[in-house]
């Protein structure tokens, strides 16, 4: 039976981290403050913006927001991002994504200011983490995961690294990331030929292809450690009610738990950290701006 690298664990130290850096902020009379821009009534995004607005309460961070209508124009949008860039008591900025389809997503995130680009949005953010510099913020879940590995003692230092999935959100960012700790990292992706072969060489295996049910136990062996990253919907799921239908990861859990030697569950796992390196996030920007 493989070791359950529990997200809650995680969670806990890092919010004690968290609190005492808000409280040395405080001391100095600096109130960190998260910005949420939200654009619309998505249902995800609302369920989201409780999390983190809970979350911030929990560890002590101001939280500002400022909603929009689903048919905003680009420039009541562009107005919102120049407000929070100049506003210095926000110190760090959620704007959720994807924007409706009728706005360029991508010149709204570029203008957001990185020094308070707390989920990897911009250019520079991403460039940052390319290069293993404090440019901006990595994204919120790769983070996670590396949370993860360094609270259970994962050395990744020389080990092989395979990332299941190539996005700018998860994948790209985490195989940097464990670049960055001296793994050496293959990243698979739809195209690539015979991908439960190459899973299998890996050491650490991070999947976030976000497809239900994608990761069998062909795809893994003994010894291996498995972040499983992704939030699936599956309607066959016994959930806590004991009906059907519960979010689930990639992994057929029941399939690749007894093999490997660690894995995160799906809930519990890798999104229940992820809100907390969202709040970590604002305080390191606040503590960035008062260094």
């Amino acid at each position: 039976m493989a070791k359950q690298l529990l997200g809650k664990e995680v969670t806990a130290a890092l919010n004690e981290r968290i609190k005492a850096d808000v409280e040395a902020l405080k001391a100095k009379g600096v109130n960190p403050t998260l910005g949420i821009i939200r654009v619309g009534e998505n249902e995800s995004d609302i369920s989201y913006e409780r999390g983190a607005t809970k979350r911030c309460e929990t560890l002590g961070v101001a939280c500002e927001k400022i909603l929009l209508p689903a048919d905003a124009t680009q420039e009541q949008v562009l107005a919102a991002v120049d407000k929070v860039n100049k506003d210095d008591n926000i110190h760090g900025v959620l704007l959720f994504r994807p924007l409706p389809k009728h706005l360029n997503q991508s010149v709204i995130e570029n203008a957001l200011d990185p020094a308070k680009d707390v989920d990897c949005m911009t250019h520079l953010s991403l460039a940052g983490v390319f290069e293993g510099k404090p440019l901006g913020f990595p994204p919120c879940t790769p983070q996670a995961c590396m949370e993860i590995l360094d609270y259970y003692g994962i050395d990744c230092k020389g080990k092989n690294a395979v990332v299941i999935g190539r996005s700018l959100v998860v994948g790209k960012p985490a195989a940097m990331m464990l670049m960055g700790k001296n793994a050496t990292v293959t990243v698979c992706h739809t195209k690539t030929v015979d991908v439960p072969a190459i899973a299998r060489e890996a050491d650490i295996l991070i999947s976030c292809a976000g497809v239900l049910n994608s990761l069998t136990k062909e795809y893994v062996r003994p010894g291996q450690v498995v972040i499983d990253v992704s939030i699936n919907w599956d309607p066959e799921k016994i959930n806590k009610k004991g009906g059907k239908g519960a979010i689930a990861g990639d992994a057929v859990f029941d399939e690749v738990e007894p093999i490997v030697e660690a894995i995160t569950p799906v809930p519990g796992g890798v999104g229940s950290v992820t809100t907390s390196v969202l709040v970590g996030h604002v305080v390191e920007a606040a503590m960035r701006k008062f260094a």
